[in-house]
């Protein structure tokens, strides 16, 4: 299979086999796909929960069980579940461990006046977001999404299922996982695993997506 067989058979999965789990290796193989996901300017506004104990995904539950009970089940299912978190804001401290970062794992050995540029291409960006646009939140959410983007490929490539969930409770799982008190949100929960043959309805139906006609100009 190539990516695109990949992109046309992923889906969302409607209902888990509590009894199959994500193999070690493979969940090995998530986590590196979350951390080397793209991001504008490399900026990684993000950190990620990850549940895989019937005690982790029950605290994820409690984001769903009140206001969004019908993804409840998906996430006591699931091998594993990820939450999405997005940075509360961006500070210079962080961008200089990010630069730091860069540093180590060798982005400026060929040149080392890249360093200083990328510092300031970053900064640059950013505080048009910060400054200008008066966005950065939103910005920041978008890396996020970026990652949730890839990811889903990512996993489906590995022949694992997977739900994006927006139905959570920002404030409940926020709260219930100390998010904020580390400068982070919730935004997205998905559950991994494999779906359940008899009871994933979604598994077997047709994809639906507007034509060509009305997606792509090609100039």
């Amino acid at each position: 299979m190539d990516i695109v067989d990949h992109a046309l058979n992923r889906y969302s999965a409607k209902a888990y086999d509590p009894e199959r789990k994500i193999s070690p290796e493979n969940v090995e193989k998530i986590k590196k796909l979350l951390r080397f996901s793209p991001s504008s300017v490399n900026s990684q506004p993000w950190h990620f929960v990850l549940a895989s104990t019937d005690e982790g995904k029950e605290r994820v539950a409690k984001g769903t069980d009140e206001k969004y009970p019908f993804n409840s089940g998906s996430i006591r299912a699931a091998s594993h579940v990820v939450v999405f978190c997005s940075r509360l804001d961006i500070q210079q401290d962080y961008l200089t461990r990010l630069l730091q970062q860069e540093e180590r794992d060798g982005r400026f050995d060929a040149d080392p006046s890249f360093k200083d540029k990328m510092n300031a291409g970053r900064n640059l960006f950013i505080n048009l977001h910060k400054h200008d646009f008066k966005d950065v939140q939103h910005w920041m959410d978008k890396q996020v999404y970026l990652n949730i983007g890839a990811f889903l490929l990512g996993v489906a490539a590995l022949g694992i299922d997977a739900t994006p969930m927006e139905g959570i409770d920002v404030k409940a799982l926020d709260e219930e996982l100390g998010l904020r008190q580390k400068g982070f949100t919730s935004l997205v929960v998905v559950t991994l695993g494999y779906h359940d043959a008899e009871k994933d309805y979604n598994a077997d139906l047709p994809k639906s997506r507007l034509p060509y006609s009305e997606i792509l100009t090609e100039i």
